[in-house]
């Protein structure tokens, strides 16, 4: 965990891959005995531990994370000489399906969005609730990123936020009218320690963590939408295909998202194409 720390991963990554290792690590081990020696691990106990991982069901994302985090345990052992072979260079990981993320309209954003403060008296903060929906859209910033935000980070004149992506990398997002509007409202609203930096708070006066941001947008796109599969990243690609929709420069929403290729966000071009295909389809008397 060291070395991911030193290679600064994230912080859930460095607990996914812990978790991994662990399930691996027991799947090794006879019950009641001692875990293997890593010098005893070969190819074949790595194939069947990947055999054992189609046989649970688990999905080919699932399975791939995994076998990433037993190789990043291999590469820092030979690397470190404690292992003179890496057993796992000529381990296949499962290939993911390419799939376009699902996007949710402007209209069934801005629905929810708006409805968020006809909830009451159902929720104890709706200005909070609010504005983590207006941030979410209107900034495309992950969940992660939300949630680690501090109130030094908001800059208060020029209506920007800076936030912490993936690799500690740290980036400025700009803050539209609405959306700013309603991120000081909540700060009007929020009462926590002095000593509390974080910008969205609980119940408990405490940072809130990425579980309850994910709570609280399944609870407004449930009660409002009718629909208990939009979660925050949802919103971050409506961010990223309305602005692609609407004109917007490829490279430009690739800063705003902080992706490191453009090939990632280049999956919102694909959306759009979807998008624009669809229409043909169902309009164009060339298309049946």
């Amino acid at each position: 965990m060291a070395e991911l720390e030193r290679r600064n991963a994230s912080p859930m990554t460095i607990q996914s891959y812990g978790s991994d290792l662990r399930d691996f690590v027991d799947y090794l081990t006879p019950p009641g005995e001692q875990p293997p020696d890593l010098s005893q691990i070969d190819l074949l106990m790595l194939r069947e531990y990947l055999a054992a991982q189609y046989d649970r069901g688990l999905e080919a994302v699932s399975i791939r994370r995994r076998i990433a985090a037993i190789r990043t345990l291999f590469r820092f052992l030979t690397k470190e000489g404690i292992l003179a072979v890496n057993p796992t260079r000529l381990l296949r990981a499962p290939k993911t399906p390419k799939k376009l993320p699902q996007v949710i309209t402007a209209e069934q954003t801005n629905a929810i969005i708006e409805g968020s403060l006809k909830v009451q008296p159902e929720r104890p903060h709706p200005k909070r609730d609010r504005a983590i929906l207006e941030l979410l859209y209107g900034c495309g910033v992950r969940v992660s990123e939300l949630a680690g935000l501090d109130l030094h980070d908001i800059d208060m004149s020029q209506h920007w936020i800076r936030v912490r992506g993936k690799g500690k990398k740290e980036r400025q997002v700009p803050v539209p009218g609405k959306s700013f509007e309603s991120l000081l409202a909540w700060l009007r609203d929020r009462a926590g320690e002095p000593q509390e930096t974080a910008v969205f708070l609980n119940h408990h006066g405490k940072r809130l963590t990425d579980r309850s941001i994910r709570t609280i947008v399944k609870f407004y796109a449930s009660w409002i939408a009718g629909d208990n599969s939009v979660h925050p990243h949802s919103l971050r690609h409506a961010f990223a295909t309305h602005l692609l929709q609407d004109g917007a420069d490829l490279r430009a929403i690739q800063e705003l998202l902080g992706h490191a290729r453009l090939s990632t966000t280049q999956k919102y071009t694909q959306v759009s194409l979807a998008d624009l295909m669809s229409v043909y389809d169902k309009a164009h008397p060339k298309a049946k």
